[in-house]
């Protein structure tokens, strides 16, 4: 195949591409957005295909070795055990009844956007020089796609509760049921009983190594592969809509700032894709086609995660004399095997075991006790590919369609919200939800057939909104079910409503809501947490110099976590730190060891009425003044004695970390990693960024922001973060980095004239 040919001065190259049946424009514009014109979505698919590979190919062929189990034939023997643990959890049931779930033409949609990749692959056979520099560097190349490889890998998605079982029932065993209630809060509340049957003292402490591996990403150390721990606790997200009723332009405004683990490139791509018949923009996951938040130029759409409960831990009683042979009813079931053989570089291939129950894959067995434990998860039902299904709703032209496209949604579950150009607004939650029969999902269960699923809700089951009267809708995570919906048992553990509290906070105040509003709320750093802390500090006092110095800077304080503020870097330190600790300390000290991060609601609601946890409003200040005595000093270690010098962002940092780069060279690292940077906010600020208690470091938050004009569309702005390509050579591998830290935006143009005036390179893709 006759390789690129390109034109210096108007940046315009061509690829014969096998594959298309019509010519396809492609104009990528100066902040790295790719707008594909075709002539049908056959081509349209493909394109989009053929576009990620050159954009992200290295990213894309690392999730699907990661996905399929497939890293040991490129990375060595060290990842057998990872590749086996991936595999448990692949889509293993019927495809025709997968690919229903999602559209008529959804296996047509995946077999183009995967002939485009490959196709991209084939150029690059015959143009290697273009190969992306990690694959030289680790010597290997990238792998062509099947269409069911889209679908079939379920680990990256978001999950709960499976984690949240394990770490229950080890506070149950160490200190009860109720003690619980300070690592999680419940919501509505709930009284947690242990199944009967159940031990939580018998759970062992690598009960989740399996599942762990199995979900986890890839990093590379020194040269050598190393396994690093996903962090999902911390992902969530905002969006709200507003109504034209309460903007400026009598346009509804639309905005989304979901929140992901940072990584250079960034966990999420966009992409403008028209057609005859679809005109979407927005951004999606780069290894998956379609648009999952943007619009289409009549309907707009933006997700977070709405927590309903996907996953249980079952626990099964084995036969004695032969261990895959578990109770179930009155009798022995056998456990199904599946053996695989999984290649391996420099070495022979190995034989691995997959294990199944009844309910799922077999994560552990402790064959001292002759028990067994295995997941069920609403993954492993069909449609439940991650984000897949924005194929259906991102063609949606009116508020039915757009509730029925959500109807079978799959995963990860999501609130989303919706604005058409005729003004309306709404709310449609999603997402595949077990029927549980009596139990709740809060901790393993035995395996005997006593505690079932009977089937799931659909997405009819959900609730719904349609033009409220208030005018706007949020959601960031936060218990939001109606009272009569509650007793579904769709989940009991939800974010902390603090985000959705400024948010509303701010909405409520605003009649003339504006895309630059949104912007500025995308960006807030006030904190609700620290607001009502603040509160508790003005009536206690101390005569000790650094604890006056302490109390004085924080009641000086605004609540806003700014980066470059003092205020904000002593009460982070003081409640994750101190505080929380030494609350669960003083609380429920048989647990310390196990809860090193409270429910910032529950430790709230203590420290204002106290009673419960601590005997009365004497220890609560006991408490508040020795903890930030001690954070006090630890700041002071951190950044020097000199408070006024002190700001956030010197401790707290955001840095994009391309997966391999840790396997070149340190002079070669900065090529390929994007930061530090500092950076403000919290886990409870509207801008939200969650950090590591060790050093600070930022792991997730807001990488891409998206605010839509309704009707107006190319008013509409977006960011992304550090920038839109994964070639570390290319000028928009992080050209938005120092953008999206300043809170910046930039157009997100949709009209053809728009493209045009913001193009920067042009590509066409002729059929060869």
């Amino acid at each position: 195949m006759a390789g690129a040919t390109a034109d210096a001065a108007q940046n315009h190259e061509e690829y014969p591409v096998r594959g298309l049946r019509a010519p396809v424009e492609v104009i990528e514009d100066r902040y790295g957005v790719p707008h594909i014109y075709a002539r049908n979505e056959d081509d349209l698919f493909f394109a989009q295909g053929f576009n990620a590979a050159r954009e992200r190919l290295f990213q894309i062929d690392l999730w699907r070795r990661r996905g399929l189990g497939r890293l040991a034939e490129v990375l060595g023997p060290t990842y057998v055990k990872q590749d086996r643990a991936t595999r448990l959890f692949l889509y293993r049931g019927d495809m025709d009844a997968e690919w229903a779930r999602y559209s008529p033409d959804a296996q047509h949609i995946a077999t183009r956007f995967t002939d485009g990749i490959n196709a991209y692959l084939d150029w690059l056979d015959a143009n290697p020089e273009h190969l992306p520099p990690e694959f030289d560097k680790l010597g290997y190349g990238p792998a062509r796609w099947d269409p069911a490889d889209v679908v079939r890998i379920r680990s990256h998605g978001l999950t709960r509760n499976l984690t949240s079982e394990v770490e229950r029932a080890r506070v149950a065993c160490a200190a009860g049921l109720d003690a619980d209630e300070i690592r999680q809060g419940l919501q509505p509340d709930h009284r947690v009983e242990v199944p009967d049957g159940f031990d939580p003292c018998a759970v062992p402490g690598d009960v989740l190594k399996v599942f762990d591996l199995a979900t986890r990403g890839v990093e590379f150390s020194e040269g050598w592969v190393r396994k690093s721990a996903r962090d999902a606790a911390a992902e969530g997200s905002n969006n709200w809509v507003v109504s034209g009723e309460r903007t400026a332009t009598g346009r509804p405004i639309l905005a989304n700032d979901p929140h992901r683990s940072y990584s250079a490139p960034s966990l999420r791509y966009l992409a403008h894709l028209s057609a005859p018949g679809l005109d979407v923009i927005g951004a999606g996951e780069p290894a998956l086609p379609g648009i999952s938040i943007g619009h289409n130029g009549t309907v707009a759409f933006g997700l977070t995660i709405f927590p309903v409960d996907q996953e249980d831990l079952y626990v099964y009683q084995l036969d004695p004399a032969d261990h895959r042979r578990y109770r179930y009813r009155d009798g022995w079931e056998s456990m199904t095997v599946l053996s695989e053989q999984v290649e391996v570089r420099g070495g022979a291939a190995q034989t691995v075991e997959l294990v199944f129950t009844r309910h799922g894959p077999v994560i552990h067995v402790d064959e001292e006790r002759n028990l067994a434990y295995a997941v069920r998860t609403a993954w492993l039902s069909p449609g439940m590919s991650p984000y897949f299904g924005s194929i259906a709703y991102m063609r949606a032209r009116n508020f039915d369609e757009f509730t029925r496209a959500m109807r079978n949604w799959g995963a990860p579950t999501e609130n989303q919200v919706y604005a058409d150009v005729d003004g309306n607004i709404g709310w449609v939650p999603g997402g595949l939800a077990p029927k549980r029969v009596g139990f709740d999902g809060l901790l393993p269960v035995p395996g005997d057939g006593r505690f079932e699923w009977d089937g799931f809700y659909s997405g009819d089951d959900l609730p719904r909104q349609l033009n409220p009267a208030a005018g706007f809708i949020a959601t960031a995570n936060q218990f939001n079910l109606p009272s009569e919906y509650q007793g579904l048992g769709l989940g009991y553990e939800w974010t902390n409503p603090f985000r959705h509290q400024r948010i509303t906070e701010v909405l409520s105040q605003q009649r003339r809501h504006t895309v630059a509003d949104s912007q500025e709320l995308q960006n807030d750093q006030l904190s609700i947490p620290a607001r009502r802390l603040l509160a508790l500090l003005s009536d206690v006092d101390s005569g000790e110099a650094d604890l006056r110095r302490a109390l004085r800077m924080l009641r000086r304080w605004d609540a806003v976590e700014s980066a470059d503020s003092g205020a904000a870097a002593l009460f982070e330190v003081w409640l994750s730190k101190h505080l929380g600790p030494g609350f669960v300390a003083a609380a429920v000290p048989k647990a310390a060891k196990i809860i090193d991060d409270p429910d910032t609601l529950v430790l709230l609601g203590e420290l204002e009425k106290p009673g419960r946890w601590l005997p009365n409003a004497a220890a609560r200040d006991r408490l508040l003044l020795d903890t930030l005595r001690s954070a006090y000093a630890e700041v002071r270690e951190l950044l020097g004695r000199a408070d006024p010098t002190w700001e956030w962002g010197n401790l707290q940092q955001s840095y994009f970390q391309h997966p391999a780069s840790a396997a070149f060279c340190e002079g070669e690292r900065s090529h390929y990693d994007v930061g530090p940077l500092p950076r403000g906010g919290s886990p409870d600020t509207v801008n939200q960024s969650a950090y590591r208690f060790s050093d600070f470091r930022q792991t997730a938050g807001p990488s891409f922001r998206m605010v839509l004009d309704v009707g107006d569309w190319d008013s509409s702005v977006a960011v992304n973060t550090p920038g839109q390509s994964g070639n570390p050579g290319d000028p928009h591998y992080r050209d938005l980095a120092e953008a999206w830290q300043n809170g910046e935006y930039f157009p997100l143009a949709y009209s053809r004239a728009a493209v045009e005036r913001i193009a920067e390179r042009r590509m066409l893709l002729l059929p060869a």
